[in-house]
């Protein structure tokens, strides 16, 4: 960065000594002005292409620094459906209001996922900015780590009934499902043009209450979905984390052939 702008400074003295031109003068100032953009559009490509990360960079107009919308899709070691190499858990949410039509797509493709016994254990309370008082009062439920979900349109609390409906007992594959459905939203929703993000980060019990859910079910996680915004809306740490490539253990690590240590390959 300090190398681009001492070729910047440098570029500038030659402009005003070649032609002569006042330093102070309208003409020297937008050329000061339109090097810094071009400059910061170079470093931000560069950076771009360095960490293999696809992205876009847009000039809005002559006064909006460049944005970034950025899509991190994973270098699969095997053939992979394209919405699951896309899938990534962006934070960057825009204010943008989402489609109603979009969110019951979301949600319809929760309403098909698998579960023990066809139990169906999850269910979810939706909150849009339709009513922004109400959004805002589950927005209170999130840790400090997740007020970047506060500029998402759509913030869900999904919970997971505990027990079987038609003998009471204790459904130990609960979560799982919850996840599976979970998983199905997610990829509905980059399908949809969207993003989504899941947060364990919440205050459990204050959710319980704020959202009154009854003994039987269980809180399991929030969940934001919006559109994409630029990553320059982000707290530094977080711009950051947007920028680091997706990784991922190798598959000999995850998956083994007949016995636990043996990594399939």
């Amino acid at each position: 960065m300090l190398m681009i702008c001492s070729i910047r400074r440098q570029m500038l003295q030659n402009v005003s000594n070649f032609y002569s031109v006042d330093r102070n003068s309208a003409f020297f100032k937008a050329f000061f002005i339109l090097s810094t953009r071009f400059h910061i559009n170079f470093i931000v490509t560069i950076i771009i292409k360095i960490l293999d990360i696809k992205g876009e960079v847009t000039n809005l107009d002559e006064e909006t620094p460049p944005t970034i919308i950025i899509t991190k899709t994973a270098k699969a070691d095997y053939p992979i459906h394209e919405l699951i190499a896309k899938r990534w858990s962006a934070r960057a949410f825009s204010t943008r209001p989402v489609e109603k039509s979009k969110l019951l797509s979301i949600l319809e493709a929760a309403r098909w996922a698998p579960s023990s016994r066809n139990e169906q254990p999850w269910r979810y309370i939706i909150f849009t900015n339709d009513n922004p008082e109400k959004l805002k009062n589950a927005q209170s439920v999130l840790k400090d780590i997740n007020n970047y979900a506060k500029r998402a349109p759509i913030l869900i609390c999904a919970i997971t009934k505990k027990t079987y409906s038609d003998n009471g007992n204790y459904n130990r594959l609960h979560f799982h499902d919850l996840g599976a459905a979970n998983e199905n939203m997610f990829l509905e929703s980059f399908n949809q043009g969207l993003i989504m993000h899941e947060m364990g980060g919440f205050h459990v019990q204050r959710a319980g209450e704020v959202f009154n859910i009854p003994e039987e079910f269980e809180v399991g996680i929030m969940i934001a979905i919006g559109y994409q915004d630029t990553h320059d809306i982000l707290p530094e740490s977080l711009r950051q984390k947007a920028c680091i490539p997706r990784e991922r253990k190798l598959l000999s690590e995850i998956a083994f052939l007949e016995e636990l240590g043996n990594g399939i390959s």
